[in-house]
């Protein structure tokens, strides 16, 4: 974050209460970095399904591109901040762009939001899984059927995922 502003990075402190403050702004700015992919991402499709799928992939290469800052977003933070303040953004283009599938019918989900939670909770852990577990003999096209799963995608009829 100094490098960026174009400071050392001890002459930042001054300018927090302390390292916590710190590491809940580097982390605020990663969530906004990641919500304005994933907007851009969802903006960019036409079809609601493939809306919620491009919002995936913009999760997962933004894992994939920014490991150390990906792992910073879900490490420890200061007491009473957890991954739920900064992170409400994310969940909301999620369950909002899910909402998007079962209004057009691609969709049998009854509780987007539920439902956007255990997709966030499986993108997050297939992100981790892909960046510790390189030799793994990951399936070629293993995140359209993972989407379509925690998504309840796959009404016949409704768009095939790109």
């Amino acid at each position: 974050m100094a490098r960026r502003a174009g400071i050392s990075a001890p002459s930042i402190y001054p300018h927090f209460p302390g390292r916590s403050a710190i590491v809940l702004a580097v982390v605020h700015e990663a969530f906004l970095e990641l919500n304005g992919l994933l907007r851009s991402a969802v903006d960019d499709a036409h079809d609601a399904d493939r809306r919620l799928y491009a919002a995936c992939l913009a999760y997962l290469d933004y894992a994939a591109a920014h490991p150390e800052r990906y792992r910073a977003m879900f490490g420890e933070l200061p007491a009473g901040q957890g991954v739920s303040s900064p992170g409400a953004g994310t969940l909301r283009i999620l369950a909002d762009t899910l909402a998007q599938c079962v209004t057009a019918g691609q969709s049998t989900s009854t509780d987007p939001r539920s439902d956007a939670i255990a997709l966030w909770l499986g993108l997050h852990g297939l992100a981790h899984q892909r960046a510790i577990a390189h030799a793994f003999p990951w399936p070629a096209d293993l995140v359209r059927p993972f989407v379509a799963s925690l998504s309840r995608l796959g009404r016949p009829g409704a768009t095939a995922l790109p």
